[in-house]
């Protein structure tokens, strides 16, 4: 069962920062999950909401300003706000990344960075995951990208048939439920469908301990040394 961290370690470090990430390589994680928008000038950098409100202080959206307006920023006071590019240069396998897709129009722009770091060989295929709650993004990215590992991200808005429905539409290979969903049966039928299973954003020790009695293929945590 896979160890990844949530937004990096954001249960010990500020999410979605570099500081974040080598937290959670520190805890010896085996993939990390990030969140991604697509800011004013056009680049993909690492943030969650979409308002900078609850991070920076400041009331714009995150889609509304540059990378250059954005490097004035800082999230708790302390930490920039990163590139996946830049991610993507300081992380090496054999840890695998988890990119879900925040922001619209963040598909085709994720597809084309990822396979950029593919043909330069610094990254290979199996180590990435994108998933999303946009499913429109989702199937964008398998319209642009045939063999790029997709998850499916579901809460209570949806079923785990729905998503097994969709997953087989655009060939996913994983679907990614909200903890509290799961049980014997449907994680049954998702097994039976031949996806993988990575759960997220199990915290507690109780409800960790409970998850891995499932023998599911991954657990999302902001405290990823708890698994």
């Amino acid at each position: 069962m896979l160890k990844i961290g949530h937004r990096g370690a954001c249960g010990y470090v500020a999410e979605n920062t570099i500081e974040s990430i080598q937290k959670a390589i520190a805890l010896g994680v085996d993939g990390i999950e990030i969140d991604i928008f697509k800011c004013k000038s056009g680049e993909l950098v690492l943030f969650h909401d979409q308002t900078l409100k609850k991070l920076v202080g400041r009331p714009e959206r995150i889609e509304a300003l540059t990378l250059q307006e954005l490097s004035r920023c800082l999230v708790k006071n302390k930490y920039s706000i990163p590139t996946l590019k830049k991610v993507l240069d300081l992380i090496r396998a054999p840890l695998f990344i988890n990119i879900e897709l925040k922001g619209i129009d963040t598909a085709v722009l994720t597809s084309n960075l990822l396979t950029d770091f593919i043909s330069q060989q610094k990254w290979e295929e199996n180590s990435f995951i994108v998933s999303s709650f946009r499913w429109e993004e989702l199937e964008k990215l398998r319209q642009v990208n045939k063999t790029i590992p997709i998850g499916i991200l579901i809460d209570r808005r949806k079923t785990i048939n729905d998503a097994i429905e969709f997953a087989n539409k655009i060939n996913a290979q994983a679907i990614h439920p909200y903890y509290k969903i799961l049980n014997k049966k449907n994680i049954q039928k998702i097994k039976n469908n031949n996806f993988k299973l990575f759960t997220w954003t199990v915290n507690n020790k109780a409800d960790i301990e409970n998850i891995k009695q499932f023998n599911i293929d991954g657990i999302i945590s902001s405290y990823p040394d708890r698994i």
